[in-house]
């Protein structure tokens, strides 16, 4: 199936990147080496990955969209296309533990890259986070307002459950912003390309006891801590802790530190 007969699908929220000075800003921000498993997500006709596939052998893509794979497979003999929906894909399995390499190259690592679709983005960066461990940075590329509640201060309007998880797993680079005319169809809104480096080390803390925690701050989070957590900290002393202030003045560490004395 060529692309002229390629049918855009709102319902899977397809924006195709069309912009070649933007595609090529992408691949010189992309920090991957021909030696590295890449994983593309959501590659649509392959805009962007016309550029990885001979970059990159070790490249894969999942793709939701039948219609595109078929394109896909037509445009790129021999690469591997995974036909699924990016949520329900088994990352523990498709994710590389290891990775052969020659005596003399570097070790290889792991790397994800995507222009994801606005309204499964955080879905996707969590699943992501849960599997950092095998991962050295991902490439990304979403909604502007996403992008900014990622990098976030404490005390801003923006910091809120995305930041604090973020920030306490990876590192964060705020890019470029891409605008709507970039696109085919063009979104509603500006998007913004950020690198996610996955370099921090492991927390103190379980993700679950973490993810308790910053969710049961910031769902009240008009309210000090002391109320917003009384579930968590009945019969608790947390003297230590200034619980007399809201879900945004704490930063990650704190965070971090709190979620690791409660599951103590």
């Amino acid at each position: 199936m060529s692309t002229d007969r390629f049918r855009i699908k709102k319902r899977l929220g397809q924006h195709f990147l069309t912009d070649k000075n933007v595609l090529s800003n992408i691949v010189t921000a992309f920090p991957a080496t021909s030696n590295d498993w890449v994983l593309e997500i959501g590659p649509g006709t392959g805009a962007l990955t016309q550029y990885l596939w001979p970059r990159y052998p070790r490249l894969e893509l999942v793709e939701v969209d039948a219609e595109a794979v078929a394109v896909l497979n037509e445009r790129f003999e021999g690469l591997l296309i995974h036909q699924q929906d990016i949520l329900k894909v088994n990352l523990q399995e498709l994710i590389p533990q290891q990775l052969v390499a020659d005596q003399e190259a570097a070790k290889p690592k792991n790397y994800v890259i995507g222009n994801l679709p606005y309204y499964i983005t955080s879905p996707i960066l969590f699943g992501l986070l849960a599997h950092r461990s095998r991962l050295a940075g991902a490439l990304l590329m979403m909604q502007k307002e996403v992008a900014q509640r990622l990098v976030a201060l404490p005390r801003t309007k923006d910091y809120g459950i995305l930041s604090v998880q973020t920030q306490l797993m990876s590192s964060l680079e705020y890019l470029f912003d891409v605008k709507p005319g970039s696109f085919s169809p063009p979104p509603k809104v500006t998007s913004a390309m950020v690198y996610v480096h996955f370099d921090k080390p492991a927390l103190a803390c379980s993700d679950k006891m973490l993810k308790t925690v910053v969710r049961t701050a910031f769902n009240q989070r008009r309210k000090k801590l002391s109320n917003a957590l009384k579930c968590m900290i009945q019969g608790v002393d947390c003297l230590h802790f200034d619980l007399d202030v809201r879900a945004e003045e704490w930063t990650p560490d704190i965070y971090a530190e709190f979620a690791a004395y409660l599951e103590a």
